[in-house]
């Protein structure tokens, strides 16, 4: 399997910093894994829009969208689970 390009917007690159660092290794780690294989297994598509996956490490929720086209991964949203879907 091809390699994806892992990008983000920029808020979720804020939010990522914002993650306790207790917990911000296993998450960046979960991340990584993507660029191997975009839909591991676990990944669920969000209710109500096709484009959108999400993933968890914990209580904390990845919001992904996959761009197969351009092999691509662009990570939307990092949060906490009672948070990430508001």
């Amino acid at each position: 399997m091809a390699s994806y390009k892992l990008s983000f917007k920029r808020s979720a690159e804020k939010e990522l910093r914002a993650i306790p660092s207790p917990f911000l290794r296993k998450v960046v780690d979960k991340i990584r894994l993507l660029s191997e294989d975009p839909r591991p297994h676990g990944t669920q598509m969000l209710a109500g829009d096709d484009r959108y996956f999400r993933i968890r490490q914990g209580d904390w929720r990845i919001i992904y969208e996959v761009n197969d086209g351009a092999e691509e991964v662009i990570v939307i949203k990092i949060g906490h689970r009672r948070e990430v879907y508001k």
